[in-house]
């Protein structure tokens, strides 16, 4: 999906609520419609975008998704799925607009090559969010990871239905739309108000007989084990989206998001893919120089010091830092060194030390023989 804000497509705040956003639609719609611009070359490239900001910030879910996540949130739907369950024509002709200008379901379908009828009772399960917590070395390497989700699932006595085998007949007050339509002509024009039925909830049927096992919920608690992979070099507030892992609906199951924290390291710090270690080193190895081991996120390694290394000289080891996430090279892991002043020095240490002192004293420290 191109990068844009939906809202400003629209021309609405970040707090219009939905009678707004339907506004502000149908503004756009009924200038930029590509029957209303014959002339217009981009006026259905152009109308796309309007339809597709419209669905996003129309559907509750989706329009968390964005909020909270951007377009990242919207990872793994296709344009196609972003529509798929918007009745745009069903705008217009709640106001009678839908004759007079000719937008039809078929018109809005055909801008996205596909129709856009809304299925009746089309109803998904809520998205859930999961706070999992991390290592850096599970980062580094990647893991799987199985999840315990507590959630609301279908219920296997009923299917979701809510009743008994044979416990449901089509409504009455609706003859089994799911839709409630009052007409009323203004004028040339049929004003036509669409409403859920509030009988059956849009489902276009009524429970005779209660489902023993969810009470007529059509859903059931359950704790269901969830395996996921932390990718290799992943970082806090990473989201891996688990699709058909959320809530059961009535028509098909929210999402699962399974977001990262990684634990701050004892010994290292992140920065991006590249780590920093502080490593404490004796005085006499920070003079004469001299083989040590330092950690790793994968074991020891050795390192070389070199002769007169003062406090703050860094080292750098390529490759030793985190895996990219796009899956090409590492970061590098750096060695931060602090020259450690012993504070229990025995006498004879003292005597030698006092030695050498007076002996860089009297040489001016460049007697190297």
């Amino acid at each position: 999906m191109p990068e844009r804000d939906y809202y400003e497509v629209l021309g609405i705040g970040h707090d219009s609520g939905d009678s707004k956003i339907k506004r502000a639609y149908r503004t756009l719609a009924m200038k930029y419609h590509p029957d209303r611009n014959p002339g217009d070359s981009g006026a259905a490239q152009k109308m796309k975008g309007i339809n597709e900001a419209y669905a996003v910030l129309s559907d509750s879910k989706k329009r968390r998704l964005y909020d909270t996540y951007g377009l990242a949130g919207l990872e793994g739907y296709t344009q196609d799925d972003i529509v798929r369950d918007v009745d745009f024509s069903s705008l217009f002709r709640e106001f009678g607009l839908g004759d007079i200008f000719g937008f039809d379901d078929s018109v809005f379908g055909d801008l996205f090559g596909r129709s856009t009828t809304r299925r009746q009772g089309s109803r998904r399960g809520a998205d859930l969010r999961y706070d999992l917590e991390t290592t850096l070395e599970e980062v580094a390497r990647g893991v799987e990871r199985t999840l315990e989700i507590p959630r609301a699932t279908t219920c296997p006595g009923c299917r979701g239905t809510g009743a008994e085998a044979g416990g449901l007949k089509g409504c009455e007050s609706c003859r089994g739309s799911g839709q409630i339509v009052r007409e009323q002509r203004a004028g040339p024009a049929v004003l036509r108000q669409i409403t859920v039925c509030s009988v059956c909830r849009g489902s276009g049927s009524t429970i005779t007989e209660v489902c023993k096992t969810c009470e007529g919920k059509g859903a059931i608690q359950e704790t269901a084990q969830i395996k996921v992979t932390i990718p290799p070099g992943a970082e806090s507030g990473h989201a891996l989206r688990v699709p058909g892992e959320g809530e059961a609906g009535e028509d098909l199951p929210g999402d699962l998001y399974v977001v990262l924290n990684v634990k701050k390291h004892p010994i290292f710090e992140r920065h991006g893919d590249d780590i920093y270690l502080q490593q404490d080193i004796d005085f006499t190895t920070a003079a004469l120089g001299g083989e040590i081991e330092v950690p790793s996120l994968n074991g020891n390694i050795p390192l070389e010091i070199p002769e007169g290394t003062q406090t703050s000289a860094t080292f750098r080891v390529q490759g030793r830092g985190l895996p990219r996430l796009d899956g090409y090279g590492k970061g590098d892991e750096y060695v931060v060194f602090k020259v450690v002043t012993p504070t229990d020095l025995s006498p004879k240490e003292k005597e030698l030390l006092r030695q050498l002192q007076q002996l860089r004293s009297t040489s001016g420290g460049n007697d190297h023989e």
